[in-house]
């Protein structure tokens, strides 16, 4: 943050799993001194604010690709994996498919708080692989993180946030994007998600173990589309207020990623009551979280996002049952023991807040205020579900994503004169 000396006075362990006597020990006998250090003592590292930039190096390194390779993974530029070498004349590819100036800000992106412009975004494009065509995508998915109600700036935590891309509209056929069977792992999309993580890694300055802190690591960021054709509702973007001609991205989040269920017709139960009660234990086990209904000073900093495949769609829908039927459905029905809620009952620190506490705070509704065992929602509210047709057009799937910290953003991808054909 343009501080490159900035002290900091460490906390020795992981201080949630320390018992009251052993967390004073390393405050009196250790952190204490440490911030005495910190406040006294001359820095090795120099307390100079770091040079700004005032415009952009235009030759990062020369020599030959295998050269270049290790040169970017020395300056910790890559996910480790091979990348394209971003140079001057495949930028300059991306940069005729915008009619933006190279160096003009399309955002300002936490933590690092850098200028994304286009050329820099170029420069990720090509790294990870994506075509010239894709730039106006990768310009307008920026737009979206950089969008302060999408709160980039706090995906630090150790919970492990991973940012994803949704695409809409008549581009996603246009460039040939997946929204079919293994969608996140066939065409551009693979390439489209690594860009996105390139740019949070060296645009927002999301770096590994230094401020973004997952416990156990991430996978690559991903991109998905949807399959408009096959669903029975409004496509996402136009349940957002987009006409159904405009191009979107829409950037999300999640923390989750795992088995997706599978609605089954029964003797005693229908394709779309089946679907409704897997997504509902789906959202009950993986979004029960006291954080789930945290509401904060600008609303809601949490999502679900349900990806569901055409068929269960398609059985929903004929079940007469509108997407709103569906989110309204799992707001009123997803529910958990109100102990499994709140911090204070289920891990039991005498310091922790109860529900009582949180009720008390203004976080909690008062409908929680009920005896440990009994049942209450899990979500907040029906605005916090969304949800997305795609997927395998011949299996009958469900997903369930959900993070923490995140509201998606939406916004229409601008093409040039021509850039539809």
């Amino acid at each position: 943050m343009g501080v490159p000396g900035l002290r900091i006075a460490e906390y020795p362990g992981a201080v949630g799993v320390h018992d009251q006597d052993l967390v004073r020990k390393n405050v009196e006998g250790v952190l204490f001194d440490r911030i005495v250090d910190g406040l006294t003592k001359t820095s090795a590292d120099g307390d100079t604010l770091a040079a700004p930039v005032t415009r952009p190096v235009e030759v990062a390194f020369r020599g030959n690709d295998e050269a270049a390779q290790e040169f970017f993974r020395q300056q910790e530029w890559t996910d480790g994996l091979p990348i394209i070498p971003p140079t001057r004349e495949r930028v300059e590819a991306f940069l005729r498919h915008t009619t933006r100036n190279p160096d003009e800000t399309v955002a300002i992106l936490p933590q690092a708080n850098l200028v994304a412009t286009p050329r820099n975004i170029a420069a990720n494009g090509v790294m990870a692989g994506c075509r010239p065509e894709h730039m106006p995508i990768l310009i307008a998915a920026v737009e979206a993180i950089g969008d302060e109600h999408y709160n980039l700036n706090n995906i630090g935590t150790t919970w492990g946030v991973l940012p994803y891309l949704l695409v809409n509209g008549p581009i996603v056929k246009q460039l040939g994007l997946e929204y079919g069977g293994q969608l996140i792992s066939k065409g551009p999309n693979p390439a489209l998600g690594r860009a996105l993580g390139l740019i949070v890694k060296n645009v927002a300055g999301y770096h590994h173990g230094e401020n973004y802190m997952g416990t156990f690591g991430y996978p690559l960021c991903f991109a998905l589309a949807e399959n408009e054709a096959e669903n029975p509702w409004q496509p996402y973007h136009v349940e957002h207020g987009f006409d159904a001609d405009a191009s979107t991205v829409t950037a999300g989040a999640t923390v989750t990623w795992g088995w997706p269920p599978s609605p089954y017709e029964t003797a005693d139960k229908t394709a779309a009551q089946s679907a409704l009660e897997f997504l509902r234990v789906d959202i009950t086990k993986r979004a029960c979280l006291p954080r789930l209904a945290e509401r904060g000073t600008n609303g809601f900093r949490n999502m679900v996002t349900l990806l569901i495949a055409p068929p269960v769609a398609k059985a929903l829908a004929a079940a007469g049952y509108s997407k709103q039927d569906v989110k309204d459905y799992l707001y009123e029905n997803a529910r958990a023991p109100v102990s499994e809620i709140g911090w204070g009952l289920t891990y039991g620190h005498p310091e922790a807040f109860t529900v009582p506490d949180y009720v008390k705070l203004g976080i909690y509704p008062e409908e929680y205020l009920v005896a440990p065992d009994e049942l209450v929602r899990v979500l907040p509210s029906p605005d916090l579900l969304h949800i997305v047709v795609c997927g395998d057009p011949d299996r009958n799937r469900v997903m369930t994503l959900w993070s923490g910290y995140v509201q998606p953003v939406t916004k229409k991808i601008d093409l040039p004169a021509g850039g539809d054909r």
